[in-house]
């Protein structure tokens, strides 16, 4: 399969993330408890790795699996990474509006880029590195509102906090990408086999999470596995299966391509999220809309094009060097 089918494909689950989530929502709220719709992700996932190893398994030569502590006890740090994005996104949000959140949320196109270079020894070019910066500033642009409206002036009204923590944010989200990188890609074990230790560790901790929800409530509603599917709806079901795929693909980019590659995808698929909203929400494009999605494919041409399509240089020509010609002197004395 090749990358950019996955990439593709990455994109269209994930511009439909939000849809799906809007869908399913009841009088603009949620029937069902939202901590469980990761939870349930993280199990779908880990029992499609589990059945596509035992497929694997069942084949000759059997696949490498690495069972040795000291390279399974590395799986739990994305989901520990990711425990506190998540604390710290929402401690952001006490301090920043959504839109400013969001347009902040680019510095880990950045971030990603930059780490990607120090932790994973890879080289981007002056082009590569110029792609990601406009992309940010693509993203960035689609998102920014007109002056005219009244979110215009919190964008740069929040406090010095709020900034620091939107920084810590994005660092964070790039740091787990880059991370689980590098745990796909250190050794050549199976991806079902990785799969599999990285969702046990993330259906382990999502599960506390819903253990200490239920402990901070003091069971007022009971154990979260007696109403784990309360409220759900055929909807709901769809956001949790797309939840689910999107993270095998995820997984799939970061074996076989790269951090890039996926930060190009969910950037993407966030303007193809903003355009269907278009025609499912009303909602009003703007000019910023149309400019970003312009600035955004110029960064996606310059970053994966060969330079040479990028500007057109004449070949070298070398000139051929000149005959040389023996030419004789008489030299003639007077007597």
């Amino acid at each position: 399969m090749q990358w950019y089918f996955v990439a593709v494909l990455l994109t269209i689950l994930t511009s439909s993330q939000g849809i799906l989530t809007t869908l399913s929502q009841s009088n603009g709220g949620y029937k069902y408890d939202y901590a469980t719709v990761p939870f349930l992700a993280e199990v779908f996932k880990l029992l499609v790795s589990s059945l596509l190893l035992w497929r694997e398994c069942r084949k000759s030569p059997l696949p490498r699996m690495t069972t040795e502590w000291k390279s399974v006890r590395l799986y739990p740090i994305p989901s520990i990474i990711y425990l506190i994005h998540n604390n710290v996104q929402f401690a952001t949000l006490t301090y920043v509006d959504t839109s400013t959140y969001q347009i902040m949320g680019n510095l880990k196109i950045v971030t990603t880029g930059i780490l990607f270079r120090l932790f994973l020894r890879r080289k981007l070019s002056n082009l590569q590195w110029m792609a990601i910066v406009l992309l940010a500033v693509g993203t960035t642009t689609s998102q920014v509102k007109g002056c005219g409206e009244a979110s215009c002036d919190s964008l740069f009204a929040a406090p010095i906090q709020g900034y620091m923590l939107g920084v810590l944010s994005a660092c964070l989200s790039a740091l787990a990408g880059v991370y689980t990188e590098f745990l796909m890609k250190k050794n050549n074990d199976s991806l079902y086999w990785q799969n599999v230790q990285l969702y046990t560790f993330g259906a382990i901790f999502n599960m506390s999470r819903l253990l200490l929800d239920d402990f901070r409530g003091g069971f007022e509603n009971g154990a979260f596995w007696q109403r784990l599917f309360d409220g759900y709806s055929i909807t709901t079901w769809l956001v949790v299966l797309n939840l689910g795929s999107t993270g095998l693909l995820v997984s799939w980019l970061m074996k076989y391509a790269d951090n890039i590659v996926k930060v190009y995808s969910t950037s993407m698929a966030m303007l193809l999220t903003m355009v269907l909203s278009v025609y499912l929400f009303n909602f009003k494009p703007t000019m910023q809309l149309f400019l970003g999605i312009i600035i955004c494919m110029m960064s996606l041409q310059m970053y994966f094009a060969p330079p040479s399509t990028l500007v057109d240089i004449p070949p070298a020509v070398k000139a051929a060097p000149e005959s040389l010609r023996e030419v004789s002197i008489e030299r003639r004395t007077d007597s």
